[in-house]
């Protein structure tokens, strides 16, 4: 019994770590925004808020381009911490 709870613990192991790494897999790398970036749009899907504090941050966009690919940018934008107080 103690045998076959083992490999069954075992299988379900490798059923979740090939899982986690599918979908690691499936995740669009992060591309970093600089000046003159040719960018491809066609559907913006989200876009991160920016921290609350009163300096440069980075956030993050996730859109779509022309061919239906998945892509996430990042590039900086000032905080919304800042205040004329």
């Amino acid at each position: 019994m103690k045998r076959v709870m083992s490999v069954v613990i075992a299988a379900v192991s490798c059923l979740v770590l090939n899982s986690e790494m599918i979908q690691a897999a499936e995740q669009p790398k992060i591309e970093k925004y600089s000046y003159g970036t040719k960018l491809d749009i066609a559907k913006v899907i989200s876009v991160e808020e920016p921290a609350n504090v009163c300096e440069a941050v980075p956030v993050h966009m996730v859109y779509e381009d022309h061919q239906g690919h998945q892509h996430v940018l990042e590039y900086s934008v000032m905080g919304k911490g800042c205040s004329n107080n």
